[in-house]
């Protein structure tokens, strides 16, 4: 593995770490909110190791929706990460299975945006050892935090309540996700459909609101491509 290429991935996700790192302790302070300890914490930030689907399965678990019910919100909410792959696929060709494998389990939408932006940038950037040296950093990053937000969320009283911490990181994160008509639509969309149906059986609400959001995205990005190519 070209050592450099790795030393630079961590140095150019560095800056992210300031978002990442109360991310991931609000993890882990929903997981103590959810009812779960430091055991499930660790096994699902391993696991499923994605920020926004973790903490809407950690909202429903707290809630006592059924299984499949969480199982396919996460689900909805990581669909992007199908479009990331595809993209980002040519650049690993001849990587090994098991190299491919990792790479896969380790994508995020930040490993993603580095690793795609130095790939189209400089030809000759083309080695799996950057996006290694972000994603790595990330997943690291992202265990400590949840471990030290577990913690945290049993050593504040009861009484503070954190339940707030949850909903003000989505919007953290939705707000800026708005750069455009699509993700304009599909957020505000998802988001009033959440709202709306939150009070259906099974709390469904939220996976309604997911679905919504994202097909709606999908439907005016193609509206809008479609314009174009008319143009």
């Amino acid at each position: 593995m070209d050592r450099s290429e790795f030393r630079q991935g961590v140095r150019d996700v560095v800056p992210l770490l300031l978002g990442i790192i109360p991310f991931g302790f609000i993890a882990g302070i929903a997981t103590v909110n959810a009812g779960l300890g430091l055991p499930e914490a660790v096994g699902l930030s391993t696991i499923v190791f994605a920020g926004a689907a973790q903490l809407a399965a950690l909202d429903l678990i707290g809630r006592d929706a059924p299984l499949a019910i969480i199982v396919v919100t996460a689900l909805v909410i990581n669909l992007r990460m199908l479009m990331y792959s595809a993209s980002i696929a040519p650049h690993f060709q001849r990587l090994s299975s098991r190299t491919k494998a990792a790479v896969a389990y380790l994508l995020t939408d930040q490993a993603y945006a580095l690793a795609i932006a130095r790939y189209r940038t400089d030809d000759s950037a083309r080695s799996v050892a950057y996006y290694f040296g972000v994603a790595a950093t990330l997943w690291v990053v992202w265990q400590l935090t949840t471990i030290a937000g577990v913690v945290l969320g049993t050593s504040v009283p009861e009484s503070l309540g954190l339940e707030f911490a949850v909903p003000l990181v989505f919007l953290a994160l939705l707000v800026p996700a708005m750069e455009d008509g699509p993700t304009t639509i599909a957020g505000i969309l998802g988001g009033t459909v959440a709202v709306v149906t939150a009070g259906l059986p099974l709390n469904l609400g939220l996976l309604v609101g997911a679905s919504v959001g994202v097909l709606a995205g999908l439907l005016t990005e193609t509206a809008t491509e479609g314009s174009s190519n008319g143009d």
